[in-house]
């Protein structure tokens, strides 16, 4: 253990030294900068996959979501942590959360994160957006630069007021959080984000956009009719606005980064933190509605939209079914990169780089989700599933195709034989975590 925390507290005190080194060993597997991707990960708060257009949605508009899609990769089945902070710890550590959830709000200091690994690459790294993270209610949380970032634009370090209009803000260089009038959060971590690139434009950057939108209090953007009468009304009216407004801050990204010459070598990946807000109702396309699930352990509280788009690198137009788990980032990230990963650490995730240029790659034949709910104490749900079976650790068997809401359990015994295997092999890969 003692060796396993020193490795940690070097990867974060990284210093110039440190990173040329790190550049000098990067270059050891044959990348250079000049082949070296920027790499840009954005996660939308509480959006399933049902909000977007090119999954189905009849409701909202996501024409720059669509666009990416339709010229990248669309997964079908990447999946979350039912809730944010979960989702945000196992993203950014490639870690299953039984091994390194502690608690809401909150990240333990000791753990590496890809801010870590890609600083230690030669990246430029920057964090814009929401924190959540520094258990300022008391316990052990982190602050963004000793997360391995060098840059930083967020909300929910220390408070957690307005996150729309009138925000308060915490940026890299101020010692307090400054209050901007008439002024709208996703703009600022927009803006913040592009500013940021064009200044690392010679060099490259690793930049993740964990948003605001599209979260309660569902209220008006600037785009919406009642911003300059009412910014304070909240009615679920709203919730379209914030999602068509996120889907614009996409927009904004992706132009900024043509503008600069970079979009060519930049891979640019979107996903959501877990299920929509449980009040939410989207109409889809064949008519049915998708009722939001957040917080939820059923499909709709971890089934989440995950598009990635690489120019020349990604194949145009495919629909991916591969299993996606939110651990497969991390060393996702740091294989694109060809940044090292620390070898005496523990890292649950698979790498999905050869799909996303268009290989086999080595898809995942179930995901792992360890989940402890929040305000319950010591209590947690375990599970392990593949595209159509799911496993509780507590034995209930679901054939999640058929039975999306898992309001039917199938008894040990029944379901013949497909289901008996389901069974004995989601039982093993629960068995392997543990």
């Amino acid at each position: 253990m003692a060796d396993r925390i020193s490795r940690r507290h070097f990867l974060k005190s990284v210093a110039s030294g440190a990173a040329m080194a790190s550049i000098s060993g990067t270059r050891a597997f044959g990348v250079g900068d000049s082949a070296r991707p920027n790499i840009i990960l954005i996660m939308a708060d509480d959006l399933g996959y049902e909000c977007l257009s090119c999954y189905g949605c009849a409701e909202y508009d996501t024409p720059n979501l669509d666009r990416l899609a339709a010229t990248g990769l669309q997964f079908q089945n990447c999946h979350s942590q039912p809730l944010c902070t979960p989702s945000r710890v196992k993203i950014m550590t490639g870690q299953y959360n039984c091994r390194n959830y502690e608690r809401f709000g909150a990240l333990n200091p000791e753990e590496t994160t890809f801010g870590h690994v890609m600083q230690n690459a030669g990246y430029a790294t920057c964090i814009v957006g929401k924190w959540q993270l520094a258990a300022r209610s008391g316990g052990r949380g982190t602050y963004p630069q000793k997360a391995g970032f060098d840059d930083y634009c967020l909300w929910q370090i220390d408070d957690r007021k307005s996150r729309y209009a009138a925000p308060l803000i915490q940026m890299k260089g101020e010692n307090e959080a400054h209050f901007h009038k008439g002024e709208y959060g996703p703009d600022i971590f927009c803006d913040y984000m592009n500013d940021f690139m064009e200044s690392h434009r010679d060099r490259p950057f690793f930049v993740y956009f964990p948003m605001c939108l599209v979260h309660s209090p569902f209220v008006p953007t600037p785009d919406s009719l009642e911003w300059e009468g009412n910014r304070n009304k909240r009615a679920k009216k709203f919730f379209k606005d914030m999602v068509e407004y996120m889907d614009k801050l996409v927009g904004r990204i992706v132009r900024k980064l043509q503008d600069l010459g970079l979009r060519d070598n930049t891979l640019l990946m979107f996903t959501g933190d877990n299920g929509t807000h449980r009040s939410i109702e989207t109409r889809m396309q064949d008519g049915s509605v998708v009722q939001g699930a957040k917080g939820n352990t059923i499909d709709t509280g971890t089934h989440v939209p995950f598009v990635a788009n690489w120019p020349g690198v990604t194949p145009q137009g495919r629909l991916l079914e591969d299993l996606i788990d939110f651990s497969d980032f991390l060393p996702t990230i740091a294989e694109a990169g060809g940044a090292r990963l620390p070898a005496d650490e523990q890292f649950d995730g698979v790498s999905f780089l050869p799909q996303l240029k268009g290989k086999e790659g080595s898809p995942r034949d179930h995901i792992y989700c360890y989940y402890k709910l929040k305000g319950q104490g010591g209590d947690y749900k375990e599970w392990a599933r593949d595209e159509r079976w799911k496993l509780y650790s507590t034995g209930e068997l679901y054939d999640v195709k058929a039975d999306l809401l898992e309001k039917h359990p199938i008894p040990k015994g029944q379901g013949g034989k497909a289901a008996a295997r389901a069974r004995k092999n989601l039982r093993a890969a629960l068995n392997s975590v543990r």
